[in-house]
């Protein structure tokens, strides 16, 4: 794009020793500015997405990746359904369930869960519940003996503990000559779980899905639906699409990402946030080079008049100062992203490091369910940061270039 001569005289303007150090000063501020932002952005993202992966991986440690169910809420050819979903070579397993609202009560303790039906044998083919347990095991539930497992939290809330009994209140209702009584039913606690989400601790109760089935009063092999995990949790979306038109009508499946759309796209939303704010910072740091490049066109008026006398074209005299101009912003956003990197896989030692020095947690273990800092680099991220940094700080040299093109070479020899 440039010739030897631009390329020679602008990196030589950018390395020499100027008569204004002030100028000097502009230009280092400028750079470090730049690298200061791209390094900001990048920690900011690397850590938000670590955020999104460790909340991700929490929630769809308790949930499905796909759901199969139908129209009506019941599904008694459930065994059909997973067999024919599992023909499908990303689908890794399936297990039924059922789902419904109860209230669990203990003396004057009473509590709002979802009670989860499920065939413990076959759970750990669609979620990582029993790597959960605290006390207890998902091998504890068995038919007919209305065994029932409770989110640390909510047991908590109870007062209750594993062997201890509670009633399970169910919306329907039972129809008898003293009136219409709500249905009760006594569960043994038998074992306790804690997934790290608040969501599941405090409001979710697994039973058998017999057992289940007898609580809602469900007809006999009857489920509410089968629970999918895939091979790769990022073709939810489509493979749903597939199972949908697969599957006889009635049938419905949905994804993770329509489950807990809400959630993932505010982080999605917050993410791009930060990602205009913090590119601010760094276009700010950008458009400083305007500031240094006018004040190197105006001390270096005398050079362009010179080099116009010489023969050198006004495009020549442009790119002379975009050269400059790129190089204080090439390196700049190299340090940057250099700096980023760094700080974004080692954002946990850096952390731990502070909180010693100083004595305080950044996110304590009582109020927050992430005590850590966690942080994944994303190399698409890193490589947009960077072009926009360079872009911007390529923007801001037309200017400046621009107008030292336009200088008159008698007008500028005039007074020296």
């Amino acid at each position: 794009m440039f010739r030897p001569l631009e390329l020679f005289i602008g990196l030589r303007y950018t390395r020499a020793k100027r008569r204004n150090h002030f100028i000097s000063f502009i230009s280092l501020t400028s750079m470090l500015g730049i690298a200061l932002g791209i390094t900001a952005l990048i920690t900011v993202l690397s850590v938000m997405n670590g955020f999104q992966q460790e909340l991700r991986g929490r929630i769809l440690a308790m949930t499905a990746h796909a759901t199969i169910s139908r129209w009506n809420g019941l599904m008694d050819d459930w065994l059909m359904v997973r067999e024919q979903a599992r023909r499908n070579p990303e689908v890794q397993g399936g297990a039924p369930y059922i789902r419904g609202e109860a209230m669990l009560n203990n003396v004057s303790l009473v509590s709002g869960a979802l009670i989860q039906g499920i065939l413990p044998a076959e759970e750990q083919q669609v979620s990582d519940i029993g790597g959960k347990m605290i006390q207890g095991s998902l091998d504890d539930l068995r038919p007919g003996r209305f065994g029932i497992i409770l989110g640390k939290e909510l047991a908590n809330a109870l007062g209750v503990g594993v062997g201890d009994k509670i009633t399970v209140i169910t919306p329907q209702a039972n129809v008898t000559p003293a009136g219409v009584l709500p249905r009760l039913k006594r569960f043994d606690v038998v074992g306790l779980f804690k997934a790290g989400m608040y969501e599941y601790d405090r409001g979710l109760a697994l039973v058998h899905v017999a057992d289940a089935g007898k609580l809602f009063q469900l007809p006999e092999g009857a489920v509410s639906g089968v629970r999918l995990r895939l091979h790769d949790l990022f073709q939810a979306p489509r493979l749903a699409r597939e199972l949908t038109n697969q599957l006889p009508d009635g049938y419905l499946a949905r994804d993770w990402t329509q489950d807990h759309a809400s959630f993932f796209r505010a982080v999605q939303i917050e993410k791009t946030a930060m990602f205009v704010i913090l590119t601010l910072i760094v276009a700010v740091a950008a458009f400083n080079i305007v500031s240094a490049l006018v004040m190197v066109v105006t001390d270096k008026q005398a050079d362009i008049a010179i080099l116009r006398t010489l023969g050198a074209t006004p495009l020549s005299i442009m790119g002379i100062f975009i050269v400059q101009g790129i190089t204080i912003g090439l390196v700049g956003t190299l340090l940057g992203l250099i700096g980023g990197v760094s700080l974004a896989t080692h954002v946990d030692v850096t952390v731990s490091f502070i909180e010693r020095v100083f004595g305080f947690k950044f996110l304590a273990p009582d109020v927050y369910l992430i005590s850590d800092l966690p942080s994944q680099v994303q190399w698409g991220d890193v490589t947009t940061i960077g072009l926009v940094a360079f872009g911007l700080a390529t923007l801001a040299t037309l200017y400046p270039a621009w107008r030292a093109a336009r200088t008159q070479p008698a007008e500028a020899l005039r007074y020296e």
